[in-house]
């Protein structure tokens, strides 16, 4: 370990390896990243001390943080639709505004007098504190399994109130910068950084949305030039008014989002990949510099300040944010409890902490172990309680029964319909517009775009599927979408329709393990087969069994004509028809066919 620790590109290696491995064991365990990336942190600084990133960046490491916050704060801005806060309920809305001002008033005053934290130093505390942020929520509700409207709720929550949150405390930093100076000084720093974050962030923003909406960007080239410009508009702004650069890329990522006809998807896609391996070594870099005796020193005031921000501002931003929500008190009192910080509260925790300490403001060494305090206790504390207290709340979602379909066909969409009528919730999944529109256009559930994304495991409500089912054209991602989902729900969760007759070749064949999956319906139902069946007039039929009409009558009645796709036992509960599982169906089941006029069949055999 000497050897690593002595040699900085090994440490740089090292934190890269480790910041996956941390990853992938909480993709395996279901866990927030946050978790493993922290005691890794832990780990590898304060208790071994193999990774000083002090000693490893020297001055580079004020830059290189400041630099990577940027990115987050701008990749967070691009998610903020200003439609979603109305868009997604008055309660989204109302904690994103009102919701986040209270927790700011109440963790302020809790800070400055239980720490002891100067007034402008508690606000900075206060205002980071208001962060959720989905990379936190998400996997903790796909644990919890609250009802279909706790979930929504907090989802859209963590997702709105990160860049909003993230806007209040950059604007609290700029006015302690500013107020080291005299009142009047001062006051014309704090216009001057807003005005110009303000001003060149919507500037730039317009600018480079305009880039990209024209098409004037190379396709290829648009990731790194967005990435590249932002940055460069970042320093831009520095270099005219110190500290404002933050404030500037937040503002363009906002503006960007709420362009009219600008597609931010790819760019956010983009972010994926940068966010893996950027954020998760960051925040393993910031949790190295953590020092247990800071934490020792914070005492129990820092707990009476952790009981305060859970048990008084969250339950109390709730309860003013619910009026004219519709909202049980059981639901008020799950969405008081599930609110855990994230990897933004600790970024930019770190990087006010640095320049603060530069400024010689008092006890803002405080300042960081604190905010981890707060991740910590939330995300650890309501992790383990939050599936108990659903339970006893009576508000936990019933096993999920739901179906993901993925493919947009017209007999995706009848089936889909379909199932509906039965009362079973339905999702459709497509990267085909035209496909999703016409399903928008029937009421049926859809997500548009790649059902794997980081942005579908963000936005995209789950919380009611059990089953997947692969229905699309697309040979390339249909194994992505199988193995993601048998990962997510669990093993024999995802089914496929056949590729028909196997591939001669061996290099075109499908690998044995992801055969068996594609076992949908029967051999013969095939992508090809069903769209062409739907398009000669073939419908969904449902047939009910009794003691006088039995499954071999239905047989006879139906013949060839028929592709059984499922079958509804008497207690409602969905039997999908699959190639090695036959069920036997009796006296008040149902069976659901797609059957194929008469007319048609006699045309198909005649052919």
């Amino acid at each position: 370990m000497e050897q690593i620790a002595s040699n900085p590109m090994a440490l740089l290696v090292m934190v890269g390896i480790v910041s996956i491995a941390c990853q992938y064991l909480a993709f395996r365990l279901k866990l927030p990243a946050i978790l493993p990336l922290l005691v890794a942190g832990l780990v590898l600084g304060p208790m071994t001390g193999v990774l000083d990133p002090d000693v490893l960046f020297g001055d580079l490491l004020f830059p290189l943080v400041s630099l990577a916050v940027a990115i987050i704060l701008f990749e967070g801005a691009l998610t903020l639709k200003l439609s979603d806060i109305a868009g997604h309920g008055v309660m989204v809305r109302n904690l994103c505004t009102l919701g986040a001002l209270v927790t700011w008033l109440i963790a302020t005053p809790a800070a400055y007098y239980l720490l002891g934290m100067p007034l402008q130093l508690a606000a900075l505390f206060g205002a980071i504190v208001t962060v959720t942020g989905p990379t936190v929520i998400v996997p903790m509700l796909r644990s919890v399994r609250p009802n279909t409207r706790i979930s929504n709720i907090l989802r859209w929550e963590g997702i709105v109130i990160d860049p909003i949150g993230a806007l209040l405390a950059v604007l609290v930093y700029e006015y302690i910068v500013a107020s080291q100076s005299a009142f009047e000084h001062a006051l014309i720093i704090l216009l001057k950084v807003v005005a110009i974050g303000f001003g060149l962030g919507s500037l730039m923003g317009y600018f480079l949305g305009t880039l990209l909406r024209k098409n004037w960007v190379p396709h290829y080239l648009r990731n790194t030039a967005v990435l590249t410009l932002m940055l460069g508009a970042y320093a831009s702004s520095d270099l005219l008014s110190h500290e404002s650069g933050l404030l500037t890329v937040t503002v363009m990522g906002i503006w960007m989002a709420n362009m009219k006809n600008l597609d931010v998807d790819d760019i956010l896609e983009f972010k994926e990949t940068l966010s893996v391996l950027l954020i998760s070594a960051l925040f393993i870099l910031l949790a190295a510099r953590l020092e247990f005796h800071t934490l020792a020193q914070l005492g129990w005031g820092a707990l009476l300040v952790l009981a305060v921000i859970m048990y008084v501002a969250r339950p109390l931003s709730v309860f003013l944010s619910s009026f004219g929500a519709g909202l049980s008190w059981r639901e008020l009192a799950m969405l008081s409890w599930i609110a855990p910080r994230g990897i933004v509260a600790a970024a930019v925790s770190a990087l006010f902490a640095i320049k603060l300490d530069a400024l010689g403001l008092t006890k803002s060494e405080l300042l960081v172990p604190m905010v981890f305090l707060v991740i910590i206790a939330t995300v650890v504390i309501q992790s383990l309680t939050s599936k108990s207290i659903a339970k006893l709340l009576g508000v936990r979602a019933p096993y999920p029964n739901g179906y993901l379909l993925f493919g947009g066909s017209k007999f995706a969409r009848l089936l889909a319909k379909d199932l509906m009528q039965k009362d079973v919730p339905v999702r459709i999944a497509d990267t085909n517009w035209d496909a999703i529109r016409e399903a928008r256009m029937e009421n049926i559930p859809i997500y548009y775009g790649n059902p794997v994304s980081e942005h579908a495991s963000l936005t995209m409500d789950i919380s009611t599927i059990g089953k997947v089912l692969v229905l699309s054209p697309y040979k390339q991602l249909n194994p992505l979408v199988t193995y993601h989902f048998e990962h997510v729900l669990g093993k024999g969760s995802v089914l496929g329709l056949s590729h028909g007759a196997p591939e001669e070749r061996a290099s075109h064949r499908v690998s044995e393990d992801y055969a068996k999956k594609l076992e949908l319906f029967s051999e013969n139902a095939t992508y090809s087969r069903l769209a062409s069946q739907v398009a000669r007039g073939a419908t969904i039929r449902t047939t009910g069994l009794t003691e006088s009409f039995t499954i071999e009558d239905y047989r006879k009645t139906y013949g060839n004509r028929a592709t059984g796709l499922y079958a509804v036992d008497p207690q409602g509960k969905i039997h999908i028809n699959t190639v090695s599982h036959e069920f036997a169906p009796k006296a008040e089941w149902q069976i659901v066919s797609l059957v194929m006029p008469e007319e048609e069949n006699q045309k198909e055999g005649a052919g």
